[in-house]
Formats: structure tokens, sequence, C-alpha cells
């Protein structure tokens, strides 16, 4: 069950991926942000209403607990790493072939490797070390799929807002790591309350940023923008489902999940009818095989 749920999670970050890039199609990002965010943060309300009322036991796994305000000041840094990660892959995703931006987003655990490297004194062995370098050299192959649809990674400044936001996304993984071991927060607390931070964090930067500059930017509604926060949501749940299982296989349900960028690699072919899959599946599937020796290494 808990491998059925991991895949459910991937079936539906994919999803989400094609949702995004839909929405996104030639509007403006942070009202798109803002509609989804807000989603979410509707959807997670009944839920803590009801843990906090004792409609829901706290035995169940989608009980939403008390936490202190040290614990929110916490989740409210995580809500910023979020949302910059976010806003930097909106706007990449916006202007780039999600079978371009699919593999990117692929390399984030090599990342998270590197930072755990440097921030917790870890230290990867030999097959960890093989999977880093496999999955480096498939993305410098993955760069000249790119050129051919005349996408110079080197000089694409929407590349390269889709790198820092896998970067930063690297960081809220490592961010979380400390939440859930050092700080002790339950994992659907991190998920509520960030939730709603990030909402709230994204009104400022839509008056900022996008309002002064709405005629350049127009923004079109979408009925697919609820719909992103609807589906995140789903499967970060169907998530935490997994990894509550009592025999889940932590190490086997990340790199399930990663398979994320499979499925949205699948549906840009058969929704958008992108170009040059088959040299930038290859190159995917190298990706993948990289992080899946990553993971060997770490069992």
């Amino acid at each position: 069950m808990w491998a059925f749920l991991a895949l459910l999670s991937a079936l539906c970050l994919g999803i989400y991926d094609v949702l995004r890039k839909y929405s996104l199609k030639q509007n403006a990002v942070l009202p798109v942000l803002l509609g989804s965010t807000f989603t979410s943060s509707v959807m997670l309300l009944p839920l803590l209403i009801l843990s906090q009322t004792g409609v829901i036991s706290e035995d169940a796994f989608y009980y939403i607990p008390a936490i202190s305000f040290h614990d929110h000041l916490l989740l409210v840094n995580k809500a910023a790493i979020v949302l910059g990660s976010w806003v930097f892959v909106y706007y990449g995703l916006r202007d780039l072939p999600l079978s371009i931006v699919s593999p990117i987003r692929a390399t984030a655990p090599i990342w998270t490797l590197i930072g755990a490297l440097v921030i917790f004194q870890e230290r990867p062995n030999g097959i960890q070390w093989l999977g880093l370098v496999v999955t480096l050299a498939f993305f410098f192959l993955f760069s000249f799929a790119g050129k051919r649809e005349g996408i110079n990674f080197k000089n694409n400044r929407a590349v390269w807002f889709v790198v820092i936001g896998t970067l930063i996304g690297s960081c809220s993984a490592l961010y979380d790591k400390f939440l859930v071991r050092e700080a002790d927060i339950p994992r659907t607390a991190i998920l509520c309350y960030y939730s709603f931070y990030q909402f709230l964090l994204v009104i400022p930067l839509l008056f900022i940023i996008w309002y002064p500059n709405r005629t350049k930017q127009p923004f079109r509604w979408v009925s697919t923008i609820p719909a992103i926060g609807v589906v995140i949501i789903i499967a970060d749940f169907v998530y935490y489902g997994a990894i509550a299982a009592p025999d889940a296989l932590i190490s086997l349900i990340s790199p399930l999940r990663r398979s994320n960028a499979l499925v949205a690699f699948l549906m840009a072919y058969f929704f958008f009818h992108e170009r040059n899959m088959l040299r930038k599946g290859l190159c995917l599937l190298g990706i993948l095989t990289g992080i899946a020796i990553i993971v060997m290494g770490s069992i």
C-alpha cells in the first residue's frame, strides 16, 4: 500500500506540473500563484478547525496539532523559502517547455545531497558519489538537447530561474530535515501552517512586483488555477499516508515519488506536443538513474 501511495503522489505531482504549465501559458505568474496558494489554504482550514475542536482524533495521520509561537516562526521561514523556490520555477515554467523543466527539477536530490554534505557534514559513500557523477553527466548532455530547440542553458534566463528555484527547493528539503528532526514539528502541522503563511507572503509580492506592471503582464483567469492548489495538497497528504505506513521503506518512497518527473515528461508529449522528446527522454532517464544510484547508496 505504501508503494502504491508513493506512486499516486508522483502521479499527482506530474498532474500538478501540467496544471501549472497550462495555467501559466501567456499569463501573469504571481496572480496564478496567489490563486493556487489560496486554494490550498482553504482546503486545509477545515482540517485545522476539526482537529482543534476534537472532531479529528489525535491518532489520525491528517490530525493537525497546535504548535508553539517559536515553531510558527520557523514555519514562516519555511514558507518564505518555498515561496522563493516557487516564484523562480513558475517564471521559468511559463517560458520553457515542460519537457525541459522536468529534467532540471529531477536533479533536486543531488543538490540536497551536496547541501547535506556542506551543512550537516554528511559524507557520501562511493555509490552515492557514482550517482552524483551520473546525474551531472546526463544533465550536461541534456543541455545539448536543449540547444536543438534554441535554448542555450548558459544564456537563457528562464533556465536559470528553474535552476535557482530547484536549488532553493533543495534548501527547503534540508530545512524540512531540521524541522522534523531537531524542532520536532509534526509533518501535518508543517504542511498546514506553512501553506497559510505562504499565501499571506504572496500578497505583498503581488502588489510590489506585479500590480505596478499589470498592463505589461496581464492576468487571465483559468479554471485550472485552483486545481493546482487542490492537487498539491492531495499529493502531500498521500505522501504522508505512505510514510506513516508501519512497513514503509522511506528510502524507496523518495525515488518513487521522484518519478513525477517522468509523469510530467510524458504528459508534455501528449498534452503539449513538445519536440525532441526522444533525446530529452534519454537524458531524463539517465538523470533518474543517477538519482536511483544515490538512493541505493543510502540504503
